[in-house]
């Protein structure tokens, strides 16, 4: 039995190339959304926009993403997975480019949209690809490398966003990431194989009877709303991060990028460890040890006042170390949910979920965090953070239903 769970997580060569395309396309998706952020100050003084009309521009990525999701679900399990993903990632270069060249507000929100229409879904494809090509015992291992693309993200979207935007302009760092996906594009062609075992057991429904199918089994609404809360709980915090460092915690803005790009390295080096020991061990019991972990971190970070640089980059680290790591074993088994036939559908509308639920979470901290001026402290942001903890206490409860129906199912 053990020299079967040690064969069972060899790679084979063409695996390997797999989850490697897979973790570089993942990680300019997610760069070309993170990359905003640091850009934020350069492109509201560039395009005379006002803070508002930039958090408009990056919502519409979030929510074009999520109604995108729900529009192709329907059609996702119809297609060799492989020309699906490159067609979403080829509208990805596209949208990228036209940030990078848009003159004004409104073309660059419409970039963003058209962009996040695509971009929106490249992520279901990849878990859907997942699913098809390796197995359950696999995938925590298979997720650790992958979700790489995010710490990676942190490492150099960031700091070498800044760098470069305030050398050469904030255009040049979407020209960097077209012209970076544009390679592995070519790659994913000549290299990826097709992937369609799943047309094999296909009914003839329409597409939107489809969708209807894969909404309606009670284990697929229990795992869109375990993913739902996931997101939710995780974006509540994003949007205020940088905030509460500058103007709680008193880090300045030099300190920031070192802020993320050490949480960046931590999460690119731990993340394959933690998805190869949840392989090794029960993927919910590591599951409700990280988000434990987080909220106990979480909240102890969220009552500091002015603190040295040291001891806010340590916690900050270690917090979204464990709040990144709950979502290696819980995507694990979340996948493990949906039938071969419904996996495409079903990503795309986990996928969809989860910008949504984003959206949401962003919506809800704005309502709860309250600053009387551009200087001051945040207030309420130990509130949040509460709120936050009760949300990931249920998702324990919900992920322990999602691992119940997987074991009676395996």
């Amino acid at each position: 039995m053990q020299q079967e769970n040690q064969d069972s997580q060899v790679f084979t060569s063409y695996q390997k190339f797999v989850i490697f395309i897979l973790a570089v396309t993942q990680f300019t998706v997610v760069l070309d959304f993170t990359v905003m952020s640091p850009l934020g100050d350069l492109m509201m003084k560039t395009l005379s926009i006002t803070t508002s009309q930039f958090g408009m521009a990056v919502s519409a990525y979030a929510f074009s993403a999520g109604i995108s999701g729900f529009l192709t679900a329907g059609f996702a399990d119809r297609y060799d997975r492989k020309k699906l993903l490159l067609f979403f990632y080829i509208g990805v270069i596209i949208g990228t480019f036209f940030c990078a060249i848009a003159p004004n507000y409104h073309l660059l929100v419409a970039a963003r949209i058209f962009t996040g229409i695509f971009g929106g879904v490249i992520s279901s494809i990849s878990l859907a690809i997942i699913a098809d090509l390796f197995k359950l015992e696999q995938r925590g291992k298979v997720m650790g490398f992958v979700q790489m693309g995010f710490g990676l993200s942190q490492i150099i979207g960031i700091p070498f966003g800044l760098y470069v935007a305030n050398h050469w302009g904030w255009q040049i760092p979407f020209y960097w990431i077209a012209i970076m996906a544009g390679f592995i594009a070519i790659a994913l062609y000549l290299k990826l194989k097709p992937i369609a075992e799943h047309l094999k057991i296909q009914k003839a429904n329409s597409a939107f009877q489809h969708l209807l199918n894969t909404l309606a089994p009670n284990k697929y609404r229990l795992g869109f709303l375990t993913t739902s809360l996931l997101s939710v709980g995780g974006f509540m915090i994003m949007p205020f991060g940088s905030a509460f460092a500058i103007n709680n915690l008193k880090i300045t803005n030099e300190q920031l990028p070192t802020l993320f790009m050490v949480s960046g390295i931590t999460s690119f080096i731990m993340m394959p460890l933690v998805g190869k020991y949840s392989d090794k061990r029960n993927k919910f019991v590591i599951f409700t040890l990280a988000t434990l972990m987080a909220i106990v971190v979480l909240n102890i970070y969220s009552n500091f006042s002015a603190t040295p640089f040291i001891i806010v980059l340590i916690t900050y680290v270690v917090m979204m170390f464990f709040i990144i790591s709950r979502m290696i074993p819980g995507s694990a088994l979340t996948t493990a949910i949906p039938e071969p036939k419904d996996r495409g559908a079903y990503m795309s509308i986990t996928s969809s979920l989860q910008q949504m639920a984003g959206g949401v979470g962003a919506m809800i901290a704005g309502m709860i965090i309250v600053q009387k001026d551009n200087y001051a402290p945040l207030e309420n942001f130990n509130l949040l953070t509460m709120i936050m903890s009760v949300i990931m206490l249920f998702t324990i409860y919900l992920m322990y239903r999602v691992n119940k129906n997987v074991m009676n199912n395996n």
